[in-house]
């Protein structure tokens, strides 16, 4: 499309979550909740696995990063729905736009690739407990988190310089709550075919290779469940990954639903509901998964309570 005779945009206008202004409180302070709880939880698990000794492994330490990424990712998208929940004109600078769109994908990218990592962990601790030490050393923990963070990191780059280098010079509307590759590529007044071919193959590649790694270990872990013997053993096997399982599964489901169809003005209001799993809620309900179904996990707790409190 001919841009000369069009100004181009130097910022946008988000939808938001919703338009009905008697819902925009009511919103604002159940997010506003969501979000404390958020910091709390994910804040309380780090400081845990800080002080306590017992927790130094790398098992913790994937949980470490995970809770890490659960702020950093919370933190892109909740403090700006917060404010624009009060006022009228949602405006984002392009610039402002553009950094979101790379933090969004950045943190979310390298959560869903940290996830396979922790199910390998979860494999080699429930198949070969006596060589998991030697398996996944300090090294190898080491080398399975930056990968994760250095591929997430040029993943969310690629979106981001592709989405910077076009025209914005129509509508300036984004119909979401925060600017996502989709629903800003459809107001560029240019071809959008390679960022969409990209989107569709590079983000799919990103979230399905992962996706297809946790799922073989688990099968492997199942193989290795059905060989336990005694009912005790198999349900103690199982409640060490059964809080990454669940986690995985409510992550996943979201990130598909959203990414993997094809993008319409349907499917874009769903989207806007969708990303709220993988934006508050998971980062929300992670430190509880991770908490109540792990017995280490709440005996270190109360330890460094009381080391705190006396």
């Amino acid at each position: 499309m001919d841009t000369e005779n069009h100004t181009l945009r130097t910022h946008f206008v988000l939808f938001g979550l919703t338009n009905k202004e008697e819902l925009q409180v009511p919103l604002f302070v159940c997010f506003l909740i969501l979000y404390m709880l958020i910091l709390a939880g994910n804040f309380a698990i780090i400081l845990v696995i800080i002080l306590d000794r017992n927790l130094h492994t790398p098992m913790y330490f994937f949980l470490w990063n995970l809770s890490l990424l659960d702020i950093c990712y919370s933190c892109v998208i909740v403090p700006n729905m917060l404010y624009d929940f009060l006022i009228v004109e949602k405006i984002i600078s392009f610039g402002g736009c553009i950094s979101q769109i790379h933090f969004f994908h950045f943190f979310g990218s390298t959560e869903v690739i940290l996830y396979s990592a922790m199910s390998f962990d979860r494999f080699v601790a429930i198949g070969y407990p006596l060589r998991y030490t030697n398996i996944v050393s300090t090294k190898v923990c080491m080398w399975l988190i930056s990968a994760s963070w250095v591929t997430g990191f040029f993943h969310a780059l690629i979106h981001a310089v592709m989405t910077a280098r076009l025209p914005f010079c129509g509508p300036n509307l984004v119909k979401h709550y925060f600017c996502d590759v989709k629903p800003v590529l459809r107001l560029a007044c240019a071809d959008t075919s390679l960022n969409v071919e990209l989107l569709n193959k590079v983000t799919g590649t990103v979230v399905t290779a992962p996706l297809c790694l946790t799922l073989l270990s688990y099968l492997f872990i199942g193989k290795f469940l059905i060989k336990i013997r005694t009912s005790e053993g198999r349900k103690r096997a199982f409640s060490t990954c059964s809080a990454h399982l669940t986690a995985v599964s409510i992550q996943y489901g979201a990130v598909l639903f959203t990414y993997m169809r094809p993008s319409t003005q349907d499917s874009l209001n769903e989207e806007r509901a969708s990303t709220i799993l993988f934006t508050v809620i998971t980062p929300m309900l992670n430190p509880v998964i991770y908490t109540l179904r792990n017995t280490q996990m709440k005996e270190a707790m109360k330890r460094v309570l009381r080391r705190l409190l006396f």
